[in-house]
């Protein structure tokens, strides 16, 4: 394995061959054997420095503004959910609606190879990319989907109205991790993701779920069927991907311009989102029996990579799911809505 960093500090290992099988979770993410300062952390320092005394109105200003480089806008993000985040909202949580109809998601089977080669070095199995096979068209009705992916702030209000005894491992020793308050939740499980989502439905009366894929590679992907929301060219400054080097998760909606057509924030990075849908074939397609099959039988499928993996996982067409033999895994989940 080699490191190469073309912009001088962010994350770009190489890695030789695919990483699956017996592989450290260092390994997995191309991690040196000592501790190396960060440029993106330093930076941060110097932006808290600037910003620790900005009011909350001005944080909301400021944190959009395509002009603040990303420290700047992760300082922003952190003061804003130590401050109370105004932009999370339970029992509101900012809906983007989507016209639906029908759409056309999924991988053309040629494209395989050209995949294999563009992601060359990030030790890829071909059968990972085969089951994003065939392209076909499906029929959606309208819906919403959340802007944001579902915070710790708004699993902890779920936690103590209903007693549910599941609590993310993330939050260390069991406690509510205040400082990330406006941060992805993750380390949940898709039962967890479900049973938040029937909550919140009957706590508003409204028809709050997880989305299908179909309605999550829309809502990435675009009717340009885009490789990344954005568009098709991976930047590790529009996404908290492993390339980014930050390594943990970052308050929503901070990594400006990496946004869908539709407007929806951190569909690629931050957190794994867990979707309605178990992994199976897409129509005409072929059942592909990969690791996460061979580890725990039926999966439910999860989209969008996060903060632990590499920009693959953030391709809008890329499905995956949970490994519970790893800690990179960071599962997370956003709600849709039936309209």
């Amino acid at each position: 394995m080699r490191q190469n960093n073309p912009d001088g500090h962010r994350h770009w290992p190489v890695f030789a061959k695919p990483l699956c099988g017996e592989v450290s979770d260092r390994d997995r993410l191309g991690l040196p054997d000592r501790y190396l300062p960060s440029a993106l952390d330093e930076d941060q320092k110097k932006w808290f420095s600037d910003l620790r005394h900005e009011s909350l109105s001005e944080l909301l200003r400021i944190l959009p503004s395509a002009q603040l480089p990303l420290a700047g806008r992760l300082v922003a993000g952190n003061l804003l959910g130590a401050l109370g985040d105004p932009r999370i909202r339970t029992d509101q949580p900012d809906m983007i609606s989507i016209e639906g109809g029908r759409v056309e998601i999924g991988l053309a089977k040629t494209q395989v190879e050209e995949i294999m080669r563009e992601y060359q070095g990030l030790g890829l199995e071909k059968e990972w990319i085969e089951k994003e096979c065939p392209r076909f068209q499906t029929q959606l009705r309208p819906y919403g989907l959340a802007r944001y992916p579902v915070t710790n702030e708004e699993f902890r209000i779920f936690l103590i109205d209903t007693g549910y005894p599941e609590i993310p491992t993330s939050w260390t020793f069991r406690r509510f991790p205040a400082e990330r308050s406006n941060h992805p939740v993750y380390t949940v499980s898709a039962e967890a993701a479900d049973t938040y989502a029937s909550w919140l439905a009957t706590r508003t009366g409204r028809a709050f779920r997880l989305p299908s894929e179909a309605e999550w590679e829309w809502a990435a992907a675009g009717p340009e069927g885009r490789e990344f929301p954005w568009g098709d060219t991976f930047a590790p400054d529009l996404a908290n991907t492993a390339e980014t080097g930050l390594f943990t998760t970052s308050p929503v909606g901070v990594f400006v311009g990496g946004e869908s057509v539709f407007g929806i924030s951190d569909l690629a990075g931050n957190v794994e989102e867990y979707v309605a849908d178990e992994y199976g074939p897409y129509p005409e397609g072929t059942f592909i029996a990969d690791h996460l099959v061979k580890i725990q039988g039926r999966y439910r499928v999860a989209r969008g990579g996060s903060f632990a993996r590499f920009r693959d996982l953030a391709r809008t067409r890329r499905r995956h799911g949970h490994n519970p033999k790893s800690t990179t895994y960071a599962m997370g989940f956003r709600l849709a809505e039936s309209h």
